[in-house]
């Protein structure tokens, strides 16, 4: 079970979860839901209201369509109601040529007409096991999700007062529910709906057992984490399969269904735990309450016919419609997994993890590879800080 640290106010994966690389389960909901709801924009403007009256109001801005969407709301509503500009930060690596997003950036920075720009160039990037992750770690010990170690690498460099806006949870609020591939059914021209189209909606539809068994079988044809042992594998596909086909069919109620998930209550706990330790108040809009329940209400049943839909719906006004229908994505798994990975890789003598959950030799190879998986991250700072900090050994047993 997940540990709440009394030291520093973390909450803490267990072994368990540090190899499995999630945190399975539910919790209650935050709250009851409202009697009356605005509609998503107002709600939305509602949830970044407050950051922006604490200024310096940061904007974690990647040029995706989430960020970009967090940003362009916060600059109207700061020039609407008298309020200094928001300041979007962003992260730099020019030596991983599949993160760069400057066209798409420039193109949200020159239609917004904002001035100032943060940009925090890592060169080098910003390994799991870079020096200041390495210092956050001895400092904070294990904290999960792993990449809020190199977080604190980005926080550091923000300054010391006023909050940060991030697009955490676009992808699942924004993005297709449950019930889409049934409503795709007649949302599509009756000449593009295949045989694969009515299986996928014959599947969603099936009782949650029989999803549960099938998304354990996807699980295991995926074979997405080689390194678990089979005991272990096996426990965290029927978790994790379980979580799943929790979800229920009608959009409204699985937008509130997302507001229940332990991995992220954990994740959004853990960044604002460590933003605050850098003077900083965390605001993850797009996973607000208010706007996830306002969002729910406008949905309905079968929610929006796509993203872009929903993106148009929401933010059409503030955008250039080529960012709202954006599809394509950067990647940066070699700017956090890159030299301070490959050299502890080789050095690891496979200790400092349990033997039980995880297959040393298999995890090493995955750390030696041309692009390691990020799902190992976990462990890769498990094993680095047992190895080289003696109060932490056995923290991934």
């Amino acid at each position: 079970m997940t540990t709440r640290s009394g030291d520093a106010g973390f909450w803490r994966p267990t072994p368990f979860e540090i190899a499995s690389s999630w945190v399975h389960g539910r919790i209650p909901p935050p709250g009851p839901e409202p009697v009356e709801t605005p509609g998503p924009r107002a709600a939305f403007e509602a949830a970044i209201i407050p950051a922006l009256t604490l200024a310096p109001c940061f904007v974690a801005f990647s040029g995706g369509r989430d960020s970009s969407a967090v940003l362009a709301v916060a600059t109207d509503v700061a020039r609407r109601h008298g309020l200094p500009d928001p300041v979007p930060v962003t992260e730099l690596y020019p030596g991983i040529p599949e993160s760069d997003e400057s066209e798409w950036q420039e193109l949200v920075l020159s239609h917004l007409g904002l001035r100032d720009w943060l940009r925090l160039e890592f060169p080098q990037g910003n390994d799991f096991l870079g020096g200041e992750a390495q210092a956050s770690l001895r400092r904070r010990g294990l904290i999960w999700p792993a990449a809020l170690h190199v977080k604190a690498t980005v926080l550091d460099r923000i300054g010391q007062s006023g909050t940060l806006l991030t697009g955490e949870g676009g992808d699942e609020v924004l993005g297709r529910r449950r019930g889409a591939q049934v409503s795709r059914l007649w949302r599509r021209s009756t000449a593009r709906v295949g045989a694969s189209d009515l299986r996928s909606a014959l599947s969603t539809l099936s009782p949650e057992p029989l999803r549960r068994w099938r998304g354990r079988v996807r699980l295991d044809g995926a074979e997405m984490q080689p390194w678990l042992r089979p005991a272990a594998r096996a426990r965290h596909h029927r978790l994790l399969a379980a979580d799943l086909a929790s979800e229920p069919l009608s959009t409204s109620e699985s937008l509130r269904w997302l507001l229940t998930r332990r991995a992220a209550a954990m994740a959004s706990h853990n960044y604002t735990t460590i933003a605050a330790e850098h003077g900083l108040a965390l605001h993850e809009p797009l996973l607000d309450p208010g706007f996830v329940h306002a969002l729910a209400a406008a949905a309905g049943r079968w929610g929006f016919a796509s993203r872009t839909d929903a993106m148009r719906a929401i933010f059409g006004d503030l955008l250039p419609d080529a960012i709202l229908a954006r599809r394509g994505k950067a990647y940066f798994n070699r700017a956090f997994m890159g030299e301070e990975t490959r050299a502890f890789a080789e050095s690891w003598d496979g200790s400092g993890l349990d033997p039980e959950l995880v297959d040393p030799a298999v995890l090493r190879a995955e750390w030696l590879s041309p692009f390691p998986s990020a799902i190992s991250t976990p462990l890769l700072q498990a094993a680095w800080l047992a190895s080289t900090t003696p109060q932490h050994q056995g923290l991934g047993r």
